[in-house]
């Protein structure tokens, strides 16, 4: 029964999308069904690129206080809650809506950041273009709640198009806000202690109410889209997860939303013609109770295509994928990596904090070193994958000069080592070593990021690159004892008798040999190489 409901409701969408308001498809090679989509193939510039920086920017930025801050402010208890009311007041009288009015961007200077960031060895350069909390980073043409009409009064998109092209950068955007619908239900709900227990707080709130605000003439409802009945169960703040898929008891999204995030994509699609999409969404948006997300990416795709004549050269991505799925689009991996090589290239996504500014995580020293940031890159590659690296952004527009650290000492090791990286494909195995040798499946979208021990020195990953065999050690050794590399034994499947000179990047090796037992470097006894250490084996 329950998948008949579902087929229904596919079909009842594919109807809704044929009125007259749709924004023009792109017609061309590929049709909105999965079996045409089947036709894509990834295109090598990402496959060569290997490495991307993220500006996961945007109004829930502005508190410094941390991710899903538009959801979790109007949670009564939770960290996010209770700064909420100490720096701005309580939720009834001081929504989200109120926390856009007060960002300002007064800092940012994407062509400065853009460049440092391809300093930094970035081969593609990513920005949000809304989030779950349902605000356009662009001029949008069918959403009032947009930074040229609201807050910064910028289109913030435009401003890292054209830095992205400053800096012969491809440009992506992140869409994320296929799911405000159930995601802003929390804006629905009350305190059910203390003074205001009962009074809803502004997730309910309609165009008229707006009457002497500075927000009259505007919608929140546009903003919220609460309009509609919770979600089962939705008072749990937790079940949203188990919902994620438009299952167990979420309120479906209406035609109207589903037609409007078609169009609201569409149009940003159409105005800034970015090299690569990301969705943050199981295989698509609105998947599977709406089609929008596949009438999309046929649209992306026919629309690059033309662009590039008759080469596609996009790039989307798509979470959770079955494997028919993963024929029709890249899979992202967010903050984890699969534990074997994959045939089809992909992308992990990670931060060196959280993914919206935190500003405890700055004074805990939370940040990933630039050594871990360089660990998870070298074993994405030698998986066949690619890293998006998210440096979050401060709701001034800037970055900390902690994350400037961060950013200098991954440029300083790319400047020596980032021949190991580009260009590079899988060997016949990605790595040995303890954590090579320890199963760390990924859970739901990845999340496996940082599980288990430490690396070693014995932990070693693979690059190639025609002959070149690169062996990244990634731990440099305690006593400066010896490196060696079983994989490598005279005796092994994968060893290779034309491979006999061995050289360290940006360094000097005393001796090394290849023996039964393996490769054994004998490395100098004192070093200022951050490891990880590359051995280049030609």
């Amino acid at each position: 029964m329950k998948n008949r409901i579902l087929i229904l409701l596919v079909v009842l969408s594919i109807f809704s999308c044929s009125k007259k308001n749709k924004e023009e498809m792109q017609t061309g090679k590929f049709e909105a069904n999965w079996e045409s989509l089947k036709q894509y193939e990834t295109p090598e510039w990402f496959r060569n690129a290997k490495f991307g920086i993220w500006a996961h920017w945007g109004p829930q930025c502005q508190p410094e206080a941390g991710d899903w801050y538009a959801r979790n402010m109007y949670v009564q208890g939770s960290d996010q809650y209770n700064f909420h009311k100490e720096h701005y007041g309580h939720p009834t009288e001081f929504g989200f809506k109120d926390v856009i009015h007060e960002w300002k961007v007064e800092k940012w200077d994407p062509e400065k950041l853009v460049a440092l960031y391809k300093r930094a060895g970035a081969k593609y350069f990513f920005a949000m273009g809304n989030h779950h909390d349902n605000f356009d980073l662009w001029n949008s043409k069918y959403h009032e709640w947009n930074s040229v009409n609201v807050g910064p009064k910028k289109d913030i998109l435009a401003g890292w198009a054209k830095a992205a092209k400053n800096n012969n950068l491809p440009f992506g955007v992140s869409i994320h806000s296929a799911h405000a619908w159930r995601w802003y239900e929390t804006a629905q709900l009350s305190d059910t202690i203390g003074e205001y227990a009962g009074i809803s707080y502004d997730g309910k709130l309609t165009k008229k109410d707006g009457k002497g605000t500075w927000w009259e003439g505007l919608d929140p409802q546009q903003l919220y889209v609460q309009n509609h009945p919770l979600s089962e169960g939705s008072v749990d703040v937790g079940r949203i997860h188990s919902q994620w898929d438009w299952e167990n008891g979420a309120t479906l999204p209406s035609e109207e939303y589903c037609l409007n995030f078609y169009n609201r994509t569409v149009d940003m699609i159409n105005k800034y013609d970015p090299d690569l999409i990301y969705f943050d969404d199981t295989a698509l948006p609105l998947w599977p109770v709406s089609k929008v997300g596949l009438d999309i990416v046929a649209h992306y795709y026919n629309s690059n295509m033309k662009r590039h004549d008759g080469d596609l050269e996009a790039v989307l991505f798509g979470k959770i994928l079955t494997d028919e799925q993963k024929e029709c689009m890249v899979w992202d991996v967010e903050r984890g990596a699969p534990d074997k090589i994959q045939e089809k290239p992909w992308q992990s996504c990670t931060c060196i904090g959280g993914w919206h500014y935190d500003r405890g995580v700055y004074d805990r020293d939370r940040y990933k070193s630039a050594k871990t940031v360089v660990q998870i890159l070298v074993d994405i590659v030698s998986k066949n994958g690619n890293l998006l690296l998210n440096v979050p952004v401060r709701g001034d527009g800037s970055i900390d000069e902690k994350e400037l650290k961060v950013v200098e000492e991954i440029t300083k090791w790319m400047d020596i080592n980032s021949e190991c990286i580009y260009e590079t494909r899988p060997w016949y195995i990605y790595g040995e070593g303890p954590k090579a040798e320890s199963a760390n499946p990924i859970n739901a979208q990845g999340f496996n990021e940082g599980k288990g021990a430490s690396y070693l020195s014995n932990d070693i990953r693979f690059t190639v690159k025609g002959d070149t065999l690169y062996a990244v050690v990634m731990e440099w050794p305690a006593n400066n004892e010896e490196i060696l590399i079983k994989s490598l034994a005279s005796n092994s499947p994968y060893f290779n008798d034309k491979l006999n000179e061995v050289k360290m990047l940006g360094g000097e090796i005393v001796s090394y040999k290849f023996d039964n037992e393996g490769l054994v470097v004998k490395l100098p006894s004192k070093s200022e190489m951050d490891a990880p250490l590359v051995l280049k084996i030609y």
